[in-house]
């Protein structure tokens, strides 16, 4: 403390405590979020395909989602067991049926059978399959978007009889339809539709990282010792490498873990960094290699919510969705790292931050992880 000028030094103390308590008081309002699924983003897909004697329409959907549709969680649980949807899987299948609807020409294409399943990753997928029909534009309404939650989104692809993705649109409630043109003679249109599915999935993933408080907490953690640009630069640019990777692997399936096991190993992530920073005070050595071993986990996690939408699961469409969303996600983190990166370096100016407020974000840091492991691995 400076006592030759004790009023100033006495407004930097005061300074230093209201933005470190604000710190923590953030952290720790996070508890509250018991649900803040981070690989959560509302998504389902749909697949329309061409075959020999007509198309087949895929829809594939979350348990939780397509419990809003039909009456699945008998004992509301949480979790729908086979036998309930069993029970269930006749009124899905007619509400399915209902809204999904594909026109030629102005005129709707009737149905002529669908059944579902509910498969190994805990999804229900509902197949129909539509009389064949010669078409120079083809629409396609999911009118079931309406049903699931506010914000829902979800990703339609059609697919020709090779399984070759000739088209692709992110669709969502207000706009819950699609038409498609003959490719060779629109190719224009088709363009236009790639550009714009781009711009969707990179905003999907911009979305998906600022809602992802698990990884942004991780992320605070490490950057909350850090000493300057270059410090952080190593640190996120590391953690950025190893998500790429895994995000990449798991929606191409070359490796698959349960999110049984990535959800958990993500929150015991968060509370080893927060101990790290208590235990060795600066920034502990070897940050980056912690950033890239765990940044090799929480990319399984991203890819859950790619995987959710039925991406990776055909032999077209995966490409640009993979990149675009990849893409938003790192744009959101540096949005975040641009954003609280100068409050931390100008409060770490102040030793009585460091000495008092910095352990003990770290300490918040350590609770919410400690919360959402718990969470993760007793209540799930």
């Amino acid at each position: 403390m400076d006592f030759r000028n004790p009023g100033q030094a006495a407004s930097r103390l005061a300074g230093s405590r209201v933005a470190g308590a604000a710190i923590v008081s953030i952290l720790l309002s996070l508890l509250p979020f018991q649900n803040a699924a981070a690989h959560d983003p509302g998504l389902s897909s749909l697949t329309i395909r061409q075959c020999v004697n007509g198309w087949e329409a895929k829809l594939t959907l979350a348990v939780k989602d397509a419990a809003q549709v039909a009456e699945l969680d008998e004992n509301h649980d949480g979790t729908v067991s086979r036998v309930e949807f069993g029970r269930g899987q006749s009124q899905l299948e007619a509400a399915v049926a209902r809204q999904i609807v594909i026109s030629a020409a102005g005129r709707v294409i009737n149905d002529k059978s669908v059944h579902s399943r509910l498969d190994e990753n805990n999804n229900i997928e509902v197949f129909l399959n539509f009389d064949a029909v010669v078409f120079s534009s083809l629409e396609i309404q999911s009118k079931i978007i309406a049903s699931l939650p506010l914000g829902h989104r979800q990703y339609l692809q059609v697919q020709n009889s090779r399984g070759d993705t000739i088209f692709e649109r992110l669709l969502s409630a207000a706009a819950d339809r699609a038409t498609l043109e003959i490719p060779d003679a629109h190719s224009r249109i088709a363009a236009f539709d790639a550009v714009r599915s781009f711009a969707n999935f990179l905003s999907l993933g911009v979305k998906h990282i600022l809602t992802g408080y698990d990884h942004l907490i991780f992320l605070f953690g490490l950057l909350l010792v850090a000493r300057g640009f270059l410090s952080s630069l190593g640190i996120i640019t590391s953690f950025t490498i190893a998500h790429s990777i895994t995000l990449a692997v798991a929606t191409l399936h070359v490796v698959q873990i349960p999110g049984r096991i990535v959800e958990p190993l993500i929150a015991a992530s968060i509370v080893f960094v927060g101990v790290e920073n208590l235990l060795r005070g600066d920034i502990p050595k070897a940050r980056r290699m912690v950033a890239f071993g765990f940044g090799l986990i929480h990319g399984f996690g991203f890819a859950s919510a790619l995987r959710e939408a039925g991406i990776g699961s055909g032999t077209g469409g995966i490409v640009l969705p993979l990149f675009s969303f990849n893409l938003g996600v790192e744009l959101g983190q540096i949005m975040v790292a641009a954003l609280v990166l100068p409050i931390i370096w100008k409060l770490r100016e102040n030793p009585m931050f460091i000495a008092r407020w910095a352990p003990a974000c770290s300490a918040a840091v350590v609770l919410l992880g400690s919360f959402w492991f718990v969470q993760r691995v007793w209540m799930t």
